[in-house]
């Protein structure tokens, strides 16, 4: 992977590389020995753990993304083998090569009870052109999730790929990313896919923030257009669904008032994107894991007994898992 620049880590351990891009490695925690000492020392018991979003495969030849998965499937996959008390492990396909994912799918539950799966938002389709997750060429993916009854997790990656705007202000992660989400959202509930796949639990990454802010919006251009929508579900019957969860990585009490009103409680699991800047890390002035959910409380938006509920019942119901 280092030979091709397609991911590495630099010798002096300052740095994730891929080609020419690079991102300086802000917290010890990246790292699997720093990163348990860092769960005991914030009282984490269990982490779920999810795959590199520069490692989704976009844009690669299909031998290429077949190593790439497997890599990054299989250190993951060892990972929880290793610590199933610690960590609960996710792993990735790349859907343009629907064969080998469907593959991969079978292998990674199978071979290492992984309970999920990892998704980009968009990806590049057979004939270059950025589409959605929610693209009928990927429900073959959602069949076999919805099957093994697996958490699937719908992540933005590759904005600067998609919106051709100079990389200015981290603009791409803290603005682009977000819309990327709301629009798979957009096109997944529209498509009514969590009644299509009613024993897969998809969760939106962080917040679904700008989907939740443009929920009117989508129900207003619904009725005010509705020329362009045939055949979907209208946004008003299914923007709640007892199977679609939302992370906390919102980083505003506001919005996360928002996120409650809109989806209850109980479809809001906890989020800390550690070991990333905007993860609430502790290496951020004033910040720690959770720390917009605490304010929720001390807000009294949320309760101490919801607290608990997204910190841990949550989740476990996301996963359908138990203690």
């Amino acid at each position: 992977m280092r030979e091709k620049e397609i991911f590495w880590i630099s010798n002096d351990k300052a740095f994730m590389c891929q080609g020419q891009w690079k991102r300086p490695i802000t917290d010890a925690s990246f790292f699997l020995a720093e990163k348990l000492q860092w769960m005991a020392l914030n009282h984490i018991d269990k982490e779920v753990i999810l795959n590199l979003s520069q490692l989704y495969c976009n844009g690669y030849s299909r031998h290429d993304a077949f190593d790439v998965i497997r890599f990054q499937n299989d250190f993951n996959g060892q990972v929880q083998a290793d610590y199933p008390d610690k960590f609960i492990s996710g792993f990735v396909v790349q859907p343009l090569y629907i064969e080998d994912a469907l593959l991969e799918i079978e292998r990674c539950v199978n071979q290492y009870q992984m309970p999920l799966l990892c998704l980009p938002t968009h990806f590049l389709n057979k004939d270059q052109k950025w589409v959605s997750i929610a693209d009928d060429a990927v429900i073959p993916i959602f069949e076999l999730a919805n099957h093994y009854r697996l958490a699937v997790e719908i992540h933005p990656y590759n904005a600067e790929e998609i919106i051709h705007l100079d990389d200015l202000y981290w603009r791409f992660h803290l603005i682009w990313m977000c819309a990327q989400t709301a629009d798979a959202f957009h096109i997944f509930t529209l498509k009514d896919f969590p009644n299509k796949f009613p024993l897969m639990r998809t969760c939106f990454a962080h917040g679904n923030q700008f989907g939740q802010m443009g929920y009117g919006r989508r129900v207003q251009g619904y009725k005010g257009r509705p020329d362009l929508f045939q055949g979907t579900r209208n946004p008003e019957e299914n923007m709640v669904s007892q199977n679609v969860f939302f992370d906390t990585i919102v980083h505003d009490v506001l919005s996360f008032e928002l996120l409650i009103k809109r989806q209850g409680v109980s479809q809001i699991i906890a989020g800390i994107d550690d070991p990333y800047p905007l993860g609430e890390m502790e290496t951020v002035p004033g910040c720690y894991p959770g720390k917009v959910i605490d304010e929720a409380v001390v807000c009294g938006i949320i309760n101490e007994t919801d607290r608990d509920q997204i910190w841990c019942d949550n989740v476990l119901k996301w996963l359908n898992l138990t203690l």
